[in-house]
């Protein structure tokens, strides 16, 4: 069963980093490049200081500190627990790909990329979806970041869905941190947003 998965991992992988074209090598490395959203990053905090003025100074430290255990857990934890190359580092299949960008550090399992990315995501879609029903957006938004470092040869489609999955988990853990500690410093539960 898990060479099945393995061998689904590696065609999968071949498949969408063969549909390079000179313009999307160029996009997907933007879209892969943390310094190019910065911009996006804070709109997000100052969206939220309008948006829940006194609450924010709990909210966005909660939310720094999910995005950080989200890294940590995918960079210092995962990657050195399970050893798994990256493909552009794997002897048995980088001379298949398309290298646009480099290649990063050597293991690759979980992706930090979704982990980071999806965390932020899914810590929004909970602050915010009942207020904001189009907040799920911000999922395609982490989608394609995690698709372009399948694209990119980075990682395995496997590495970017546990990662997704990883950090979305996180995120929850945290938001949930966040509700106890807004309503212990007094605030009203529809002011922190709990139906």
């Amino acid at each position: 069963m898990l060479d099945f998965l393995q061998d689904i991992d590696r065609d999968l992988l071949l498949f969408i980093n063969s549909t390079h074209t000179p313009v999307s090598d160029l996009v997907m490395i933007k879209i892969s490049d943390r310094l190019f959203w910065i911009p996006l990053y804070i709109f997000i905090v100052l969206f939220l200081i309008w948006k829940f003025r006194k609450l924010c100074w709990i909210m966005l430290p909660v939310l720094g500190t999910a995005i950080i255990c989200s890294d940590l857990f995918a960079s210092w934890f995962m990657k050195p627990l399970f050893e798994r190359l990256r493909p552009c580092h794997d002897k048995s299949i980088n001379y298949l790909l398309h290298l646009a960008d480099g290649c990063g550090g050597l293991y690759g399992f979980i992706s930090s990329h979704a982990a980071n990315h999806f965390a932020l995501a899914t810590f929004l879609t909970v602050l915010l979806g009942k207020q904001y029903k189009w907040i799920w957006i911000v999922y395609i938004w982490a989608g394609i970041v995690s698709y372009s470092r399948i694209y990119l040869g980075a990682h395995y489609p496997g590495d970017v869905l546990t990662g997704a999955l990883a950090g979305s988990l996180i995120a929850i853990a945290f938001y949930k941190l966040y509700l106890k500690m807004a309503i212990k410093s007094g605030n009203k539960k529809e002011e922190i947003n709990i139906a």
